[in-house]
């Protein structure tokens, strides 16, 4: 396989050459399964295992190899598996933090291009989760896209069309049907040769059909969703690197019904284009737009301009993200905190100059 139908590029060039060690060949992660991997690369598919030195020396989960990422792996030797002994920095990623308390980030896809944010024009349409995707989106550097599926189960899709764009801030918004193929021209003019595209959104929107419309064949499996609540099951169970007839590659993941903000900082202004043209007009610079007097924010609220469920969506995310900010921030400091105390205790039990242990 050649390296640049896989997504290798001059960003990947200049990683690969600030290697230390240059040993071995890049692949790309095309399937993770724990710490077994399968890759792909110029000697075609090989499975590979994680170096001891990289698993041990991680300071997250994170640093592991995910679905998307280039690797620097040792090819087989014999019958067992490759090695891999290095992670190239992520051009992109689509990531968020774990749920629960923990305050930790957890990649779902490395090196992507364009983010599909998938939602059904069912029962199961929510403007609100599709405002988390695209600050996630934006926040991983891929270009979003909101793609509305399943139009022949909605009699309002124009409605929620409108309602759609508004929220989706500069992003397109496409209207298609797995079942009629409605969209998917337009959906494949926007994936390009050499490029990484990956499907997000909760499960039973027809995320795994959509993939096998650009496909040409059934290489997903789907499942009906229940016809009560528009719910659908996880069909899709890990995630997994497939190459399309076109020449690009699309990732397919596993639904998501919570969409954590990510860990790295948080891209409210892209999701939220409005809000932050009115933010410059307000009176004070760190303005947070709730009990400001002169609050352009708030006057374009109170005057019609802005709907008060995306003005309070639009706060609720800042205030997310400014929590997990501050949680970074600590646990760094209490990291280098504690590295400082363990170099300080290494240096007091080392024998001074001219000392012997009994003096």
């Amino acid at each position: 396989m050649d390296l640049k139908a896989l997504g290798w590029n001059s960003f990947f060039d200049s990683a690969w050459a600030g290697l230390k060690d240059r040993a071995g060949v890049p692949a790309r992660v095309a399937v993770e399964d724990k710490h077994s991997y399968l890759l792909l690369g110029e000697q075609g598919e090989m499975t590979a295992a994680i170096a001891g030195r990289l698993l041990h020396q991680r300071r997250s989960n994170a640093d592991l190899p995910k679905v998307g990422d280039w690797v620097r792996v040792e090819p087989p030797s014999g019958q067992g598996p490759g090695v891999i002994q290095a992670v190239l920095p992520r051009r992109t990623k689509l990531a968020r933090k774990l749920p629960g308390r923990e305050v930790s980030e957890q990649v779902l896809a490395a090196n992507i291009d364009v983010a599909f944010i998938v939602q059904s024009l069912d029962q199961s349409f929510n403007l609100r989760r599709q405002e988390r995707f695209l600050v996630m989106a934006h926040e991983g550097g891929a270009r979003p896209v909101v793609v509305l599926n399943k139009s022949d189960l909605c009699e309002s899709g124009r409605e929620r069309l409108r309602q759609a764009q508004h929220a989706a801030g500069d992003a397109p918004v496409l209207v298609t049907c797995a079942l009629t193929a409605q969209g998917v021209r337009e959906l494949r003019q926007l994936i390009r040769p050499g490029e990484t595209v990956v499907f997000i959104g909760p499960s039973g929107v027809g995320k795994s059909s959509l993939i096998n419309c650009l496909y040409g064949d059934e290489i997903q499996a789907t499942i009906e969703v229940r016809e009560q609540d528009g719910k659908g099951r996880h069909t899709t169970t890990w995630r997994e690197l497939i190459l399309l007839p076109s020449g690009a590659m699309v990732i397919d993941t596993p639904g998501m019904r919570e969409a954590q903000m990510g860990m790295a900082g948080g891209r409210i202004e892209e999701a939220f284009p409005e809000m932050e043209e009115l933010a410059v007009r307000c009176h004070f610079r760190d303005c947070s737009h709730t009990v400001e007097k002169r609050c352009a924010v708030r006057e374009a609220l109170d005057a019609g301009r802005i709907a008060d469920e995306r003005y309070r969506s639009y706060l609720k995310l800042r205030r997310e993200v400014d929590y997990l900010a501050q949680e970074r921030r600590a646990h760094t400091y209490l990291a280098r905190k504690r590295a400082a105390k363990a170099a300080q205790r290494a240096l007091d039990d080392e024998p001074r100059a001219g000392w012997t242990e009994g003096d």
